[in-house]
């Protein structure tokens, strides 16, 4: 007997994983043009954004289970 992850668990992990690629990507778009006025290190911000775009496309290809 196989057991299936509810629709709507599946549907919203696509959906979070979307727009946590999305923010990744303007926070490391908005760092990338603007390194002069991000502070001391934009290399945080940029890392950051990287982050989210990575764990985004994570949830992105996840099988749920």
């Amino acid at each position: 007997m196989s057991k299936e992850a509810p629709i709507g668990l599946t549907f919203m992990e696509k959906l979070i994983g979307l727009v946590m690629i999305a923010i990744g990507a303007i926070t490391f778009y908005v760092t990338y043009t603007n390194l002069g006025s991000a502070g001391a290190s934009p290399i945080l911000f940029l890392a950051a954004g990287l982050t989210l775009v990575v764990l985004g496309f994570l949830l992105l290809i996840a099988k749920t289970e």
